[in-house]
């Protein structure tokens, strides 16, 4: 699997992952980003373990824009601004059917059950996470007898699964999740991609921003669009 790297230096790496390729090692034979970009480190620079560091996380059907950390303390000074909620993500979505409000703010407490990896909202603030997130639709079109809508999410905070759960929440699921109640629509990908990203660079401290089209098969719903 190709990896489309946007931007290179000796701090860090902007990539576009894939959709299906995680984030980062898990219990699968996959190969995942971290292992992807070490072993392109090795054979570009001959360089034996090479550092790579996770930032931030994508769902691994979602694919889109990514930084990595190459260096402690680009790592260090990267999550910091992940902390501070000063990395700016803006992502696309198609989600089946219409939301109430061609632009919205969403705010829902959110819990993830650890057996089954999966997030519901809950109605009690202390037994869940504040999630929020604000929301443009962007399109609205009827694919084959089904009505879908292309939606820019602007995310704030980053809960697990977030928008695939407040989506589904507010009646519109994401195309192609099963897991959170989209219909049986044919999609075999997730219409969601981290589309824009913005943040300090940690050694120069220099704006970066990043913007990728989203590869996932319900976009095409809207290729006229990008």
């Amino acid at each position: 699997m190709n990896v489309d790297i946007l931007f290179e230096d000796d701090q860090l790496f902007v990539v576009v992952k894939p959709p299906g390729m995680p984030s980062q090692a898990e219990r699968s034979t996959a190969v995942d980003m971290v292992s992807y970009l070490k072993n392109y480190l090795m054979r570009k620079y001959r360089k034996a373990n090479p550092y790579v560091a996770v930032v931030h996380r994508l769902d691994r059907p979602v694919g889109g824009v990514m930084v990595y950390a190459k260096t402690p303390e680009a790592a260090a000074a990267l999550s910091a601004q992940v902390a501070r909620r000063a990395i700016d993500k803006t992502y696309m979505a198609v989600v089946c059917g219409t939301l109430p409000q061609p632009t919205g703010h969403l705010e829902d407490y959110l819990k993830k059950d650890g057996r089954t990896n999966l997030s519901v909202v809950t109605e009690n603030a202390s037994d869940g996470k504040m999630a929020v997130l604000d929301y443009e639709v962007m399109a609205v079109k009827e694919y084959k007898g089904a009505v879908y809508s292309l939606v820019k999410v602007f995310l704030e905070t980053g809960r697990h699964h977030q928008i695939r759960v407040q989506m589904a929440h507010a009646g519109a699921p994401v195309a192609g999740d099963t897991k959170y109640g989209s219909q049986m629509d044919g999609f075999r990908q997730v219409g969601l991609f981290s589309q824009e990203l913005a943040f300090e660079h940690p050694v120069t401290h220099e704006k970066m921003h990043f913007c990728a089209s989203p590869l996932a098969e319900p976009f095409k719903i809207f290729e006229n669009i990008f």
